[in-house]
């Protein structure tokens, strides 16, 4: 695969005593049927024993590096075949009796079945072409599909032969460098990678997960997956390594924007090279294949907005990434995964964290600048939007998260919606409305309540919402962790299922088996932890061990089998509570210290080696216990009748932009913004050589040529305060440029049914 860069289209709490057992049962149509126990949770009025996670109007939770977050008032499945009908959806509960030899006839042509199952993939001399209908819906608005859902190894007219090009457990895998890997897949999945047809979606994950060239079934289909955090988004107690270098500088790098600041300097080492370094080397086509033979079906990518684009003085490395994203829509679809891209950190940041880019303060939407750096990331969410939306990666990544944690409660609910409004109607003003008409646009809860969002923008099209529960965040559990491995149940099924009933698709995006804060640099670098009582501004209970009560979770090694079922118990509960959901994450990486991982509790990939994780999530279905069930979608939350026009009260409650800003109520047409005359950086495609040593290419980078408005840009000869440090900057004067008309109450075309 090569990098193709393409032209601007310009120019084209008490506990349950009888919890264990209760006997309630799921609705039937939100039900997987078969060999395990069918249940969606338990409700209950407590949460964990110190806060509700999601208590109040708006829950105050550090996450992941909070530099707010320290006081004590923190809430919070096999052939190119269509495939057989999945085991998870089998019952015998209705089945009549049969005599005798029909069931011995039935019993043979099973087993032939299952021969045809194993052999077939690995040949894959037939392969039925089974067009998703989003890509027919494409090609009848005019967007032409250049890849097909259709693979052969029988080689081309002239007889000449082609690699191998799909393989089922224990098949060998060729990697792009040549080297190879032997699949391991207990499930039934199996890979597809033809160099005469690079946008091949046969390939299907595990046998009860649809292939690629059919739709997701958001009512049915269960979203089992991982966030491949620290990748293209590097965090520090995900990738101490990178950090460690740095870490006793006068400027230790703490976030991104500070390590690429330090790596600039160090050009001993390779300078800002060394990122393209880690992401070359962190995650690897074979963990794709892991993640299909452990079961998963989903991954969650973070990317940051300078994958696209940088400003001049902002240090990040500039659009590198996305290469590696490319690489990863590319190995998603050789093994049948899918991915909701997350655009994880905005320009100024939308949160604080360090994750966001840079550690301090909020500039979203907030401050002087949070209009002008709203307009600029609209621009960015628009350019995905684009690139995504075409035919070639439509059925790779069906959802998209547009603005990762966007603290509310600084920014306010009235401004965030302002502001998803606006972001609704330049996204499906370009992809159109409907099923099949682009991806889903996932939103965070902002740490609200799930229950704040039920009637959010209504009208809106195929919005998910994502919510990200941890346990670690709030006050210390002192409990036995035996007494703890039922607490996701208790603190998230009921109020995800009633979301899923009034809002519509609900995930959640992150969570982890972290039962407190122990690990190196989970609240930051240099930070301490809540349950050893050395974060700062803590004042709440630790866990009673002493400022080294840390050592023995982070000492993994020593875990007992205890230990690991307790906690492979809470991974079942969190599982089953959530329903649909992204565990962060896939993988930590080892201190450069002390050579080992040291935050256990995160890491999906080290306790599926070592125990604490199932080997088979389906394995948690019933384990909740079951009662409160969700309700089945509406036909308006999938794309249906009552979607894709917002109501005009609510754009009426929400104008863009708002009236004013956070923190000082600010009159927002007074602050600086940018001017819509900037040159559009349409994002690279790839290029493949076929067996013809033909070049294929990916597309062009932009789904709808009918948009071609330049992206928002600084105006000339002004200057603008620091765009990440302009919360309470002056105002300049004539610091405005004219804002764009185009697609402010678009009226997007509904693809009607073939």
């Amino acid at each position: 695969m090569a990098y193709n860069p393409v032209s601007n289209p310009a120019e084209p709490t008490p506990r349950l005593a009888s919890f264990e057992e209760e006997q309630l049962q799921p609705p039937a149509g939100f039900r997987d049927s078969g060999n395990f126990r069918d249940s969606y949770g338990v409700p209950s009025n407590t949460s964990f024993d110190s806060a509700q996670p999601f208590g109040g109007a708006a829950a105050s939770m550090p996450y992941r590096d909070d530099p707010n977050g320290s006081s004590n008032n923190l809430n919070k499945e096999a052939t190119g075949y269509p495939p057989s009908p999945p085991t998870e959806h089998n019952s015998m509960a209705n089945r009549k009796k049969k005599t005798p030899l029909p069931w011995i006839i039935a019993g043979v042509a099973g087993l032939a079945i299952v021969v045809v199952a194993v052999v077939v993939p690995i040949y894959f001399t037939v392969i039925k072409k089974n067009n998703d209908t989003a890509a027919s819906q494409s090609e009848s608005n005019g967007h032409n599909n250049n890849g097909s859902n259709t693979g052969s190894n029988t080689g081309d007219d002239t007889g000449t032969n082609k690699a191998t090009i799909t393989g089922a457990d224990g098949s060998t895998v060729t990697m792009e460098d040549g080297t190879t890997f032997t699949y391991s897949n207990k499930f039934g999945g199996f890979w597809v990678q033809d160099p005469d047809d690079p946008f091949n979606n046969n390939a299907q994950a595990q046998s009860w997960s649809p292939p690629l060239n059919q739709s997701w079934d958001w009512q049915n289909n269960k979203i089992r997956g991982v966030n491949l955090g620290g990748w293209l988004v590097p965090e520090p107690f995900i990738v101490p390594a990178l950090y460690e270098p740095y870490m006793n500088l006068s400027t230790p790098a703490i976030d991104e924007w500070t390590l690429s600041e330090n790596m600039l300097a160090d050009t001993a080492n390779g300078g800002l090279d060394q990122l393209e370094k880690h992401y070359q080397t962190f995650i690897t086509e074979k963990d794709f294949a892991a993640i299909a033979g452990a079961g998963l079906n989903w991954v969650r990518l973070p990317i940051p907005f300078w994958a696209i684009q940088k400003y001049d003085n902002e240090p990040f490395l500039e659009g590198v990434a996305w290469k590696y994203v490319l690489k990863a829509f590319q190995w998603a679809r050789k093994y049948g995964i899918r991915i909701n891209l997350d655009l994880h950190a905005l320009p100024g940041s939308q949160n604080g964290y360090n994750h966001s880019g840079k550690r301090g303060s909020i500039n979203f939407l907030n401050g002087v600048m949070g209009i002008a750096n709203a307009e600029r990331g609209l621009d960015y969410i628009r350019i995905i939007t684009e690139f995504i939306s075409q035919p070639e990666y439509l059925n790779i990544v069906p959802l998209f998260g547009v603005m990762n944690e966007a603290r509310t409660a600084d920014i306010g609910m009235d401004v965030i919606g302002s502001f998803y409004v606006r972001m609704h109607d330049v996204l499906r003003n370009i992809t159109g409305t409907g099923e099949g008409n682009g991806p889903y646009l996932s939103i965070h809860d902002g740490f609200q309540n799930l229950a704040n969002w039920a009637d959010f923008m209504p009208g809106k099209d195929r919005v998910a919402l994502d919510t990200h529960p941890y346990m670690c965040f709030t006050g210390v559990d002192t409990t036995p962790l035996a007494q703890q491995i039922r607490k996701p149940c208790r603190s998230w099924a009921a109020e995800t299922n009633t979301s899923w009933s009034e809002f519509g698709v609900t995930t959640a995006g992150e969570w982890s088996l972290a039962i407190n804060d122990c690990g190196r640099w989970i609240n930051g670098v240099g930070a301490g932890t809540r349950y050893e009582g050395t974060l700062g501004g803590y004042t709440g209970n630790d866990g009673g061990d002493g400022p080294q009560g840390c050592l023995a979770w982070n000492n993994w090694e020593s875990w007992d089998d205890e230990t690991k079922s307790n906690l492979q118990e809470v991974a079942l509960s969190s599982m089953d509570a959530l329903q649909n959901w992204f565990f962060w994450t896939w993988k930590i990486g080892a201190s450069s210290i002390s050579g080992k991982v040291e935050s256990p509790f995160w890491s999906y990939s080290l306790g599926l080696e070592n125990g604490w994780i199932p080997t088979d999530p389906r394995t948690a279905l019933g384990v909740c216990g079951g009662t409160s069930p969700a309700s089945a979608l509406k036909p308006s939350m999938t794309g249906g009748p009552g979607s894709g026009q917002i109501s005009a009260a609510w754009r009426n409650e929400h104008p863009w932009p708002p009236a004013t800003l956070r923190p000082n109520g600010v009159n927002a047409a007074s602050l600086p913004t940018y001017t819509p005359t900037g040159t559009i950086p349409i994002l690279p495609t790839p290029t493949y050589t076929n067996s013809k040593g033909e070049a294929v290419n990916g597309g062009n980078g932009w789904f709808d040529p009918k948009d071609t408005t330049p992206i928002y840009t600084p105006v000339a000869g002004c200057t603008y305060p620091d765009q990440w440090d302009a919360v309470d900057a002056a105002v300049p004067g004539a610091c405005s440029g004219a804002r764009r008309v185009r697609n402010v109450i678009p009226q997007p075309k509904r693809t009607p049914a073939p």
